[in-house]
């Protein structure tokens, strides 16, 4: 047993008829799945809508971080995107494609969503945080969605699963030795 999950095979659960083993393996999953596929989304959107890449003008970014600073929980966080806000709001959507991807296909999983947790937190404490009551804000509960997978990673259906078996069987396979 590897860091309390269970390294047997898949079959071995259907076998046994232990259906709450597998749910508990897959259970994180979807949320994989969904978390990595939005953020793949905004990262680009934000790059190819022209108007939000723009310092200045109705939807852009610049005007956005304008009219959140007085109201945001950090506003030399903003104070701070705003020396560029252009070359902020390219960091933004680079980081989300990269948590995206990296949480899709499970490579650097952990890492990649610590990533995400980051940039939901960024956003909570400066565009979402005069949401009131603040559930009606998203970027809360982002952060919250991020927490499992900064814990558990990425251990069905991902790069990281395969680089750990391989890494199993190289130990293994080291250990052998001929009579």
């Amino acid at each position: 047993m590897a860091h309390g999950m269970r390294t047997d095979s898949h079959t071995h659960y259907a076998a046994g008829g232990d259906w709450r083993a597998t749910a508990t393996r897959y259970s994180l999953l979807p949320l994989r799945v969904f978390l990595g596929v939005t953020f793949i989304y905004a990262g680009l959107d934000k790059l190819t809508d022209g108007t939000f890449m723009s310092a200045t003008g109705t939807g852009s970014i610049g005007e956005t971080m304008r009219g959140v600073r007085d109201i945001s929980a950090v506003p030399a966080l903003v104070d701070l995107a705003l020396k560029s806000p252009v070359g902020f709001g390219y960091a933004i959507a680079l980081g989300e494609l990269a948590v995206g991807i990296g949480t899709l296909i499970g490579l650097f999983a952990r890492l990649a969503a610590l990533g995400g947790a980051l940039i939901s937190l960024s956003l909570w404490l400066t565009m979402s945080w005069a949401e009131s009551p603040y559930y009606y804000g998203n970027d809360l509960a982002y952060l919250m969605a991020w927490l499992p997978l900064v814990l558990a990673g990425a251990s069905v259906f991902s790069l990281d699963a395969m680089r750990a078996e391989r890494r199993r069987h190289t130990a293994g396979m080291s250990g052998f030795s001929p009579s």
